[in-house]
């Protein structure tokens, strides 16, 4: 699972490990306990051991001179390079007493394109990739690394919180939404053709049954042959009751007719199917738009394949317009070697993911929780 992403963040890795290489060995040249005949090394350990002293205006000299040539425009005059937030003495000081080398915004160039690339190659959107970008590169710069220190770990360590922080901004807990909402609850389940809606219908029953809650099923996909018979052999399997119509009857008189079914039964639960449709086929997008508006569904549950990748991510913010979803579950993850869907819908949508599908049985759902999927995009855990 995420293979891919894993190896795409190698680039990333080797990138910052580099230019921090360069940084150190630069600086140990400078360096005046690696390098003892350096006059200028001694005059400037002297500075920073003696501030005040007369050859402290030299040094800040020196510093003002060197910075001032940093952000001069190069030769053809169209480009400047950018100014170093910290003085010469902060950097000295660092590297003399401290054994560290301090990260800057123009070391961190390459190694944030390459970190862009990697997320792009792994399918997560440009915008996210952004985001993930724009919150590293804040936590990197200014970042005081030891010499020696695994210059990986540290990168790990910041895309890991960046990561986090992402997928943690529209955290839903599907457990506590059901517990706290009058029952019974009403869950609407849209989607395009072939992405595995009915067995994700089938698998948060089990997931909710195994959790004590009653539940009824709604045979809504009154269009597709053979939609109807299929929700009835899960149902079958589970030992659920599925309340159905026709094929080719009203989608919303049957989701109806289950909610009533639900009330006088006192039923927790009522998950309704509906049919596969695309956000540009006008007549099943009105019909949706029937249903939402005649059964009032607490939450609407939008399926698609993590394999889709960005197909997903667009089909997720398109149907997000049309009929505005709670939340997302990703199905076929287990075969996803790439992520990128995973991080990516909940920051386009705005709504969580809630489950990810992870194989062919009624117990394959895993409930989405940011630091499981991000122990996984990141290799720190069984997949």
């Amino acid at each position: 699972m995420f293979n891919r992403f894993k190896e795409k963040l190698s680039s990333f890795k080797e990138s910052l490990s580099t230019k921090n290489q360069e940084k150190v060995s630069i600086a140990e040249k400078l360096n005046p306990k690696k390098n003892d005949s350096s006059l200028e090394g001694e005059q400037e350990v002297a500075e920073v051991n003696a501030p005040g002293t007369p050859t402290d205006k030299k040094v800040a000299q020196k510093a003002a001179k060197k910075e001032s040539v940093s952000s001069a425009p190069d030769i053809g005059g169209t480009t400047a390079k950018p100014k170093s937030r910290f003085s010469f003495l902060e950097k000295a000081k660092s590297l003399v007493f401290e054994q560290e080398v301090i990260l800057e915004e123009k070391d961190l160039e390459e190694p944030m394109w390459a970190l862009e690339m990697a997320l792009m190659e792994s399918d997560v959107a440009l915008p996210v990739a952004e985001e993930i970008v724009k919150e590293v590169k804040s936590d990197l710069v200014g970042k005081k690394k030891k010499i020696g220190a695994d210059t990986g770990k540290l990168a790990e360590d910041t895309l890991r919180s960046a990561l986090l922080t992402l997928l943690s901004r529209n955290h839903l807990d599907f457990d506590e939404y059901i517990k706290a909402k009058e029952k019974p609850v009403k869950i609407l389940f849209v989607g395009v053709n072939g992405t595995g809606k009915t067995t994700s219908i089938a698998k948060v029953a089990k997931y909710l049954m195994d959790k004590d809650y009653s539940v009824v099923l709604a045979a809504g996909d009154t269009f597709r042959a053979g939609a109807i018979e299929q929700l009835e052999v899960h149902g079958n399997n589970l030992g659920l009751k599925v309340v159905k119509h026709k094929t080719g009857g009203d989608p919303a008189a049957v989701i109806f007719d289950a909610i009533e079914y639900a009330r006088a039964h006192n039923k927790d639960v009522v998950l309704a199917d509906t049919a596969g449709r695309l956000h540009t086929n006008i007549n099943l997008m009105d019909q949706m738009r029937k249903i939402v508006r005649v059964t009032k569904p607490d939450l609407l549950i939008f399926v698609d394949e993590a394999i889709a990748g960005n197909d997903a991510v667009e089909r997720a913010r398109l149907f997000n317009e049309s009929v505005p979803i709670g939340g997302t579950i990703l199905t076929k993850t287990d075969a996803d070697a790439k992520g990128g869907s995973a991080i990516s819908i909940a920051y386009i949508t705005g709504k969580p993911v809630l489950f990810l599908g992870v194989g062919q049985t009624y117990p394959d759902l895993v409930k989405f929780e940011p630091g499981w999927m991000v122990d996984r995009l990141m290799g720190e855990a069984e997949a």
